[in-house]
């Protein structure tokens, strides 16, 4: 099976882009090789300058992941954790604790800082996978189903945290975010430019401006596309 294929897109600094698609569209596959987890058969991948799999420690320095699982120690409290993700992610010594601190206050967890992250609700736990994130100042953040199983005030939160995370921060410039979800709210109420993906392949790529314009839904659009994809790849549509 060719989860991906033919898929080739740029991002600028400080975008905030959807990567937007049906479930098994080829979307977290995506994500594995932009951040170095899954060699891609042929093609490449750069971040920030650095190729991926030919300079991996530099382009991993510019990256912050959030996979849709957040990789958290439920044994360990939410300071010791984000010190002890700083330190693996080569963050200096001299600049741990300042780090630790910025993300802590960037995230909200100041009042959880000590608390046990096994013990902590989901939404929280979510902040913690996102503070892990943006701890070593990353260019570019990668965030997987970032609202997935969060109730509805939790997703609230999380969706205005990330935006408060592609703004600009005192004294930094503006971190880019690559954003994946199926959920289309999601994308109106965060993204700046949509990349749709259906069966591995890209089927559009614009700003979400552009395509909201005249009152048109980003479900028509969103339905359109996939619809017309589909009855080209089964011959009832010409290409093009």
């Amino acid at each position: 099976v060719q989860a991906v294929r033919d898929l080739g897109f740029e991002v600028a600094p400080g975008e905030v882009v959807a990567l937007l698609g049906p479930n098994g569209a080829g979307k977290t596959t995506t994500l594995r090789m932009l951040t170095g987890f899954l060699p891609p058969s042929d093609g490449d991948v750069s971040v920030a300058g650095y190729d991926v799999f030919a300079q991996p420690l530099q382009a991993r320095r510019a990256i912050g992941y959030l996979p849709e699982s957040p990789p958290l120690y439920p044994e360990m409290n939410v300071e010791g954790y984000l010190g002890f993700v700083a330190a693996i992610k080569d963050v200096p010594r001299s600049r741990r604790r300042d780090a630790v601190e910025r993300a802590i206050e960037r995230c909200g967890l100041g009042s959880v800082r000590r608390r046990v992250i096994g013990k902590l609700s989901k939404g929280y736990r979510q902040r913690v996978g996102l503070a892990q994130a943006i701890v070593h100042g990353p260019a570019v953040l990668v965030l997987d189903e970032p609202t997935v199983g969060l109730d509805p005030l939790q997703i609230r939160e999380i969706r205005q945290l990330i935006l408060d995370l592609a703004s600009a921060a005192q004294g930094s410039a503006r971190q880019t975010v690559i954003l994946s979800t199926h959920i289309l709210a999601e994308v109106e109420a965060i993204c700046q430019r949509v990349i749709l993906i259906d069966r591995g392949r890209m089927t559009l790529d614009q700003p979400l401006a552009a395509l909201t314009s005249g009152g048109r839904q980003l479900e028509e659009v969103f339905a359109r596309e996939i619809s017309r994809d589909r009855d080209e790849a089964v011959g009832l549509a010409p290409a093009g």
